[in-house]
């Protein structure tokens, strides 16, 4: 633990994470809402629960909960499934296919900036060290 790059590297991942929102916060949702809804109207094939689950890497309940907060403001709603009466799929509304036509390209600004200030073999050398940072945390989280 006392190795000094620990530190530097909890504020540099930090400010990133900081910044990386700082455009975010004028949305009638919070963010993980938001990528939910943005996944849900972008989505080619109806998304569940467990498909968003599997995709954001996070638990079936806290998509539940956005689901709740996203149907409480009529952004969208439960299709239920006519094979699997506990299963239902998400329809978003025209409420949120509005939102998300309106914040799309403002939403992902700064992966542009990131893309275009680095060029492409620097950015995705970046995608790729996060990559696997992610995959190291996952895992961890999962032991």
């Amino acid at each position: 633990m006392n190795n000094p790059l620990i530190p530097k590297g909890a504020n540099i991942v930090s400010l990133f994470c900081r910044l990386n929102l700082h455009g975010k916060k004028n949305l009638p949702l919070r963010s993980s809402e938001m990528g939910l809804l943005i996944y849900t109207v972008k989505s080619h094939t109806p998304v569940t629960p467990v498909m968003a689950a599997n995709y954001f890497k996070v638990s079936k309940p806290m998509i539940a909960s956005m689901v709740k907060q996203l149907t409480n403001q009529n952004y969208v709603t439960k299709v239920p499934s006519l094979e699997d009466k506990r299963s239902y799929t998400l329809q978003p509304t025209p409420k949120a296919i509005k939102l998300t036509d309106s914040i799309y390209d403002e939403y992902f600004k700064d992966m542009r900036r990131l893309l275009n200030g680095m060029g492409v073999e620097k950015f995705t050398d970046m995608l790729i060290l996060l990559e696997e940072a992610n995959k190291l945390l996952l895992e961890e989280e999962h032991e």
